[in-house]
Order: structure tokens, then sequence, then C-alpha cells
């Protein structure tokens, strides 16, 4: 899946300092007043903002209706209806979330499998949901979408599971860039071949709590992938291309991605603290 080489960008200074500045980032976030008192309310806020960003990825209408009491989302784990099957799929992951992270410690493939069928519901047959594709996934709703060519054939899609949990169960980077390549490598592999992009920002998500680099998901990257979305296209389909200056845009992007979403779980908690 990876592979070393003297032109690794694993090793390229300039990732390593973008990889430390939103580590810091990240980190100062959980150090605010307000989330050294009472984080919860800070987490719900920033879980419903992630998942309107991940859906708006994924393609939801920008004017989907959640009722009763849109509230952008603070409400993630209440029963709600939604008119927007892709944003219905992304706030049920939300919500799932902090259940899965024990799964996701010992058994990230049947983590994933749970994220789809949370995530695809009302997207494909029923029988499909939680199963590996048997044929080419759909292409990913994001500008400039990751190269189709760049996709695997099916039959490479389970080494490529095997792979990735291999990295979550034991990875050789900091979390930062464990959490990058995660979430790049989904959305390369498209394993289910639908609702591939809410998953892969899931599971993003689920490696920064696992890691202790998040572990009250206060922070949003989703929304710096959203602001970003043309270099998010880019950088993903530089990263498939399997270049080492392609991994390297892939990671770099990430980082200040990562960097955004900790402005964006700082607006949280100043939003729920004057709330208070």
């Amino acid at each position: 899946m990876i592979s070393g080489a003297p032109t690794d960008p694993f090793a390229d200074d300039e990732v390593l300092a973008a990889a430390e500045r939103a580590g810091r980032a990240v980190v100062a976030v959980h150090r605010l007043p307000g989330n050294l008192r009472n984080a919860d309310a800070a987490a719900a806020a920033a879980a419903g903002r992630a998942a309107r960003c991940s859906a708006l990825l994924d393609g939801a209408s920008a004017g989907a209706a959640v009722r009763p009491g849109d509230d952008d989302g603070r409400s993630a784990g209440t029963p709600v209806t939604v008119d927007d099957p892709v944003l219905a799929g992304a706030l049920r992951v939300a919500a799932a979330l902090p259940a899965l992270e024990a799964v996701w410690r010992r058994a990230p493939a049947q983590a994933l499998a749970r994220l789809h069928v949370l995530a695809a519901a009302g997207l494909v047959p029923a029988a499909e949901l939680g199963r590996p594709r048997t044929g080419e996934p759909a292409a990913l709703p994001l500008p400039a979408a990751v190269a189709d060519a760049f996709a695997p054939p099916a039959t490479a899609v389970p080494a490529g599971l095997a792979a990735l949990s291999g990295l979550v169960l034991g990875s050789p980077w900091p979390a930062v860039l464990t959490v990058a390549v995660v979430h790049a490598e989904l959305l390369r592999l498209r394993p289910f071949g639908a609702a591939d992009g809410v998953v892969a920002r899931a599971a993003a998500r689920l490696t920064m709590t696992t890691t202790g680099l998040d572990p009250r998901g206060l922070t949003v990257p989703e929304a710096g992938h959203l602001r970003e979305r043309q270099e998010y296209a880019a950088a993903a389909r530089a990263w498939s291309a399997g270049t080492p200056d392609g991994r390297r845009r892939w990671l770099l992007h990430a980082c200040a991605a990562m960097i955004a979403g900790a402005r964006e779980g700082r607006s949280s908690t100043d939003a729920t603290a004057s709330a208070d």
C-alpha cells in the first residue's frame, strides 16, 4: 500500500512540520477553558457540523432539511427526519461513531462495514450494504473527482482493506499522518462502490479519536476539506497516482484541513459557551 523510498513523503521536512502544526492545533482545542469544564456540547456541535460537511462533499443538497429543529446538526444523536439520503446517512454515521471506537481499535474492517450500512442505507439495495463492491465503483461526487483509472478492480479490494486494517492496528507514523493515510486509502479503494466518501471521512474521524489525537471529537477537518474541495479532490487524485509528489500533496492538504478543523472546533466551543 505504502512504500518507502529516498523521496519518502513521510520523511519530508515540510510534511513533518505541517503534521506537527496540525497536532498542536488539535490539542489546543482540548485545552480551551470551556472544553476543560465540559466538552460534551462542543463535541456534539462538531459531530453535527462534520456530518453536514461530509454529506456536502458526497453530493448532498446544500438546502437539505432536517426536521424537527434544524440546529446545524448539534443534536446528531437525536432522531430527526432528513429529506436528503446522503445527509441522513452522514448523520447516522455521526451518531454511531462513539460506539464504534472500540470496534475500530480491534476490527477495522468490521467497523467499516457498519459505517457503510449506516451511510448507504437508502442509496443502494439492502443486499449491498456493508459488502465490498463486486464491480466498478460509482464516481465520487467531487469536482475533478478521483480518476477512475486509479480505482483498483474489485478483486483488489479485500487485500486493500486488509492492508488498511493492519495500518490502523499498528501504524509506523504519527497520528496526524495515520489519519491522512486512512482517509486517502479509502478514497482510493472505494471499497463499497457507494457512499465511500462519507465512510472515508468517518474512518478518518475514528482514527483521530482512537489514536488520542482528538479523543473527544472536538475538531471538524471535514470543514477544511469542504472549503478547499477543489484541492481536496486534486490531492486525493494525486495520492491515488502513487507518486511521492502526489502523496506529499495529499499529506500537506490533510494537515491543512486539520488545522482548519481546529479553528472550526474553536468556533463550536465559543458558540456553545455563549449559549450556556
